[in-house]
């Protein structure tokens, strides 16, 4: 059995998505926490004020996708298709979820609350944190080469285990990156 196509449609406040490949759609206020996403293929769609918190997405493609003011705590985004990944964040709760080596060059965050999130191995190249909250979140081996954390809160991460050339942050977002040598920066 194929599974099923949708071309540029819109979805309105819909508790469950069949399995299949979703192109162009938009999806506004539908609830798909816990939701089973699990090998859909989502290309060039937008979701807005959607929950997907906890929504499993193990091999789902997300291909030029776009998350506005989306509820999605503890999602595991480790698991979907890496290749051709390309998703923007806009407005959204990312809390608890984790980006485990994900190739995510380029992607921007806006507005994001992304506390206690992990981005081990994470290659975040040229990726955009603006003004976004980083509370607790995990980065070791990351790849942040020229990404932009001027705006980013509550970032702690240690410059001997990431990849941080090229990378830029406010003069307050310091802080941060000296904690584990145990400096008091006063001003």
């Amino acid at each position: 059995m194929s599974p099923s196509a949708f071309l540029d449609q819109r979805f309105h406040q819909v508790n469950h998505l069949a399995s299949g490949e979703y192109d162009g759609c938009l999806f506004t206020d539908c609830t798909l926490s816990e939701a089973d996403l699990s090998s859909c293929q989502f290309s060039a769609c937008t979701f807005e004020r959607c929950d997907l918190s906890l929504a499993r997405v193990r091999q789902t493609s997300f291909r030029d996708v776009r998350f506005s003011e989306c509820k999605m705590l503890g999602i595991r985004l480790d698991e979907c298709k890496a290749f051709l990944l390309q998703v923007t964040f806009e407005d959204c709760q990312l809390n608890h979820s984790s980006f485990f080596k994900l190739p995510l060059k380029g992607t921007t965050f806006h507005r994001c609350s992304l506390v206690e999130c992990e981005f081990v191995e994470a290659d975040l190249t040229e990726a955009v944190f603006a003004d976004c909250d980083l509370a607790g979140a995990t980065f070791e081996r990351t790849r942040l080469e020229g990404a932009d954390l001027r705006t980013a809160r509550n970032v702690i991460l240690d410059p001997e285990i990431n990849r941080l050339r090229g990378a830029r942050f406010s003069p307050y977002g310091l802080e941060g990156l000296l904690m584990k040598y145990g400096i008091i920066i006063e001003e």
